[in-house]
């Protein structure tokens, strides 16, 4: 039933065949590549790969992007990000990652969001932000070197011009704060309001004339999530970053110092309408001892549908699940 002629909508209700073409199969190889290039990096680091939870009693992000899961008699959800466990984790292994899948309940219908993504995590034990974004610069790069090592035939079936790919192995990815990317958009004629999140149309505007990624650096903390401490330089900031993508691509990757203050944890939380009984497992982390650490997440196929060039991330994995999309 597939033809040259048939509408994205038709292609995605019969995706089962659809993977057959020789575009579906050159994404999927690359994206193989892709994941098979982490595994390589962080192991030949001598990190160890760790496995979390699922099924979690409560978030990590924000409470209305969970989805929930009837647990038995209980409630329960399915997990947004690996982190929380890892961080337990960390105290044990000190340098450990992990590829797995995580679940947002976001109601986004855009070319970057899926509600089942996969998640290259991160946590790392004495990481400041700077090792940490060090950490992620390196990684992407070894990720592109290994596609355009390994990937050329299927490249140019998707007809990737890989001289856009190119200067990521050869430039270092330049860092700014989130004030001095607010002050970059104020001079291309964009104004936004100082403790407002980069909307997509912010981050496409900032990186116009980028040809590789950008590190925005020290959001507002009241936009963050509550792990992200406050910065003692100044207050209103948290110690973060964003890498940002060229081609319009976006968010790549998101980490962050963690704070060690239990009680900074505890009032965050609460602010945010959290249920602290949630938490006593990961605020006993803090009770017991802690050490400085940090770590980020990257989204698999946000890297993936850079690297082919792809319009849409439901192209860069096998069945992808949307708002709208749950089958086949």
């Amino acid at each position: 039933p597939i033809t040259k002629d048939q509408s994205i909508e038709f292609l995605a209700d019969n995706r089962h065949l659809w993977l057959r073409s020789k575009k579906m199969s050159a994404i999927l190889k690359i994206r193989s590549t892709v994941f098979g290039a982490i595994h390589e990096y962080f192991r030949k680091k001598g990190y160890y790969e760790f496995h979390s939870p699922i099924i979690i009693p409560g978030g990590a992000e924000e409470g209305p992007t969970l989805f929930e899961v009837k647990y038995f008699n209980e409630k329960m959800y399915l997990a947004q990000t690996w982190q929380l466990y890892a961080e337990a984790a960390m105290f044990a292994l000190e340098r450990l990652y992990t590829i797995a899948p995580s679940f947002r309940a976001e109601k986004s219908k855009t070319s970057r969001h899926l509600t089942e993504y996969w998640h290259a995590e991160v946590e790392v034990a004495w990481f400041n932000l700077y090792d940490l974004m060090d950490l992620a610069e390196e990684l992407v790069k070894h990720i592109v070197k290994k596609v355009l090592g390994e990937n050329k035939k299927e490249l140019k079936i998707l007809e990737r011009d890989t001289k856009k790919l190119e200067p990521i192995l050869n430039k270092k990815f330049p860092r700014m704060t989130y004030t001095e990317a607010l002050e970059i958009l104020k001079k291309k004629g964009m104004k936004v309001e100082w403790g407002k999140d980069l909307r997509t149309i912010e981050e496409e505007e900032l990186m116009k004339d980028s040809d590789i990624p950008i590190f925005v650096t020290h959001y507002p903390k009241e936009a963050m999530a509550f792990y992200k401490p406050r910065d003692p330089k100044n207050l209103k900031t948290a110690i973060c970053f964003d890498l940002i993508g060229p081609e319009e691509n976006g968010e790549l990757i998101g980490g962050s110092e963690r704070d060690m203050d239990i009680n900074e944890l505890i009032k965050t939380l609460k602010n945010k309408g959290e249920n602290i009984k949630d938490y006593d497992y990961y605020l006993d982390t803090r009770k017991y001892g802690s050490i400085p650490h940090a770590g980020f997440g990257m989204g698999v196929e946000r890297i993936v549908k850079w690297i082919c060039g792809l319009d849409n991330v439901k192209d860069a994995i096998g069945f992808p699940r949307t708002m709208t999309r749950f089958k086949p």
